[in-house]
């Protein structure tokens, strides 16, 4: 299965907690907001919802 993520850049707060809590850099940040990078990396794992406090992430395919 593959999953999708998304970062809503109007909710984000450019934490950089997603960044760091991903074990396969899916995302980078640019211009102070998280953006998905390596999205054909991404396992579902759901660390980076986890982390999100402004709920800016989600999952597409879980």
């Amino acid at each position: 299965m593959s999953y999708e993520p998304i970062v809503d850049q109007d909710k984000c707060i450019g934490c950089e907690e997603c960044v760091d809590v991903c074990p396969v850099d899916v995302f980078e940040m640019k211009d102070g907001k998280s953006e998905v990078v390596n999205v054909d990396e991404c396992l579902g794992c759901e660390s980076c919802l986890e982390v999100c406090e402004p709920t800016a992430i989600v999952i597409n395919g879980l």
